[in-house]
C-alpha cells in the first residue's frame, strides 16, 4: 500500500498544513516520552511501554501534518515513513522502530505481554526517533 492507496481509502486525509498542529504534537510527543519515563522509573512496565508508542506516535504525526495529512488508521503513519524512506528524507532504521514499537504497544495492551527490557527498548527508540521526527522537519 503506497499514499495514493491510503488516500484512496480514506486511511489518509489530505488537510492543510498546520505549524499549531505540528508544535501541539511535538509538545505531546515530549509529554509521553517524560510519562513513560516516569512510569518506567515506577516498574510499570505495560505504561512505559504504551507511553514510548504515543510519543512516536505524536512526533511521526506531527510530520504527517506538516506534509498535510491526517491519518484514520495508526498504519498509514508507517506508510508516510516508508515514502519519506524511497525518497531518501528518513532512514529505514526509523520505519522499523515505529513498527517495532507499535507491535510492542499491541502486545502490552491487548496480550498483556510486556517486560522491563521490552519497555527499556521503547522508551530508548521512543527518545531517538523524536530527536529524529524534529531534526526530519527542519529539512521539509
Amino acid at each position: 500500500m503506497d499514499i495514493k492507496d491510503c488516500l484512496k481509502q480514506r486511511f489518509l486525509i489530505e488537510i492543510k498544513p498546520s505549524a499549531d498542529l505540528v508544535e501541539k504534537e511535538f509538545t505531546e510527543a515530549a509529554y509521553d516520552l517524560n510519562r513513560s519515563k516516569k512510569v518506567f522509573k515506577e516498574e510499570d512496565w505495560k505504561w512505559a511501554i504504551i507511553q514510548a508508542y504515543y510519543s512516536m506516535f505524536h512526533s511521526a504525526r506531527a510530520v504527517l501534518f506538516n506534509l498535510g495529512f491526517r491519518e484514520k488508521r495508526h498504519f498509514a503513519i508507517v506508510v508516510v515513513l516508508e515514502d519519506l524512506n524511497k525518497k531518501g528524507k528518513l532512514e529505514f532504521k526509523y520505519v522499523n522502530d515505529f513498527e517495532a514499537v507499535l507491535s510492542s504497544r499491541e502486545n502490552a495492551d491487548y496480550h498483556y505481554v510486556y517486560s522491563k527490557e521490552e519497555a527499556k527498548h521503547s522508551l530508548e527508540i521512543a527518545k531517538d526517533f523524536l530527536a529524529r521526527m524534529k531534526k526530519l522537519l527542519d529539512k521539509l
